[in-house]
């Protein structure tokens, strides 16, 4: 197989696994509310988050249990990352 391809199989998986989760952050942060770091894993996983919500029921693409402002800055900013990364790269690889 492609390198490209394992690698780009490997991201993938390690996204999915990663998840926005109703209950996840309770259990691995001892937190009641999904703070700013959670919010911008969380906004810049949103891609994958909402693919992965069309077929399974436990998952969200946002944290409703959340600590508010901090969290939707957070959410935002990586939403930002993501989809502007995404298309500066595209720029790139057009120039070429």
């Amino acid at each position: 197989m492609n390198s490209k391809f394992l690698h780009l199989l490997l991201i993938v998986f390690v996204l999915v696994s990663c998840t926005a989760n109703t209950h996840d952050l309770k259990n691995c942060l001892n937190s009641t509310n999904a703070g700013f770091i959670e919010g911008f894993w969380h906004g810049m996983i949103s891609p994958i988050s909402f693919i992965v919500s069309l077929f399974e029921k436990g998952i969200t693409v946002y944290e409703v249990e959340n600590n508010g402002n901090w969290y939707n800055l957070g959410f935002v900013l990586g939403c930002y990352v993501t989809f502007k990364g995404s298309s500066e790269g595209v720029k790139r690889v057009n120039r070429k």
